[in-house]
C-alpha cells in the first residue's frame, strides 16, 4: 500500500461523537454484560430502553466494533427472533446515531453504514464485497481543509477509500 499522508489542520470537536459529552458528561458504567452496557449507554445518551432499543442494541454493540447496514441488522435481529419491522430498525440507528452511540458512514449515495465505533478513523470500501473495514493508520492526515462557507463549521470528515481486487 502506498503511503498516505493526510493532515487535518482544522479543529473539529469530538465531543458530538463522544456519548458521555451529549449525556451532559455522564460517563456510562460499563461491566462487560451487553444486556447491562446497553441499558447504560442508552441512559448515559437519553435515551429510554425499550425493549426494541434494548434487543437492537444488544445485537450491534454486544460483538465489539462493527459496520452494519440496517438491512444486516434486521436480518440478525429475525435469525435472533428479536421481533422488529425493518421501519423500526432504521429508526432506531438514526436514533442512536443522533445520540451519538453509533457512526453514519455513507459509501455510495445507496448504501449507509451504522459503524459501533464512534472514535475519529476512516473506512476502506471493499467493492467486491461489499464490506466496510477501519483503516488502521492513527496517522492518516487531511493536509489542507477547504474554506468553509460563512456561518458553517465542520462537523466530521469522513474519508472511504474503495478498493478492488486487481484484475
Amino acid at each position: 500500500m502506498p503511503d498516505v499522508e493526510i493532515s487535518l489542520n482544522a479543529s473539529i470537536s469530538d465531543d458530538a461523537a463522544d456519548p458521555a459529552a451529549r449525556a451532559g458528561g455522564h460517563q456510562p458504567a460499563l461491566t462487560g454484560c451487553p444486556w447491562h452496557d446497553v441499558n447504560e449507554m442508552l441512559q448515559a445518551a437519553g435515551l429510554r430502553p425499550t425493549r426494541q432499543r434494548m434487543a437492537l442494541g444488544w445485537l450491534l454493540f454486544g460483538k465489539g466494533a462493527r459496520h452494519l447496514t440496517a438491512e444486516m441488522l434486521y436480518e440478525e435481529a429475525t435469525l435472533a427472533k428479536v421481533p422488529v419491522s425493518l421501519a423500526t430498525v432504521y429508526n432506531t440507528l438514526n436514533q442512536l446515531t443522533d445520540a451519538g452511540l453509533l457512526r453514519q458512514v455513507s459509501v455510495d449515495g445507496t448504501k449507509t453504514y451504522f459503524d459501533t465505533n464512534v472514535t475519529t478513523h476512516h473506512h476502506f470500501y471493499l467493492e467486491n464485497s461489499h464490506e466496510l473495514v477501519d483503516i488502521p493508520d492513527p496517522h492518516l492526515v487531511l493536509h489542507k481543509m477547504p474554506d468553509v462557507p460563512e456561518g458553517y463549521e465542520i462537523a466530521r470528515v469522513d474519508m472511504v477509500v474503495r478498493l478492488r481486487k486487481k484484475r
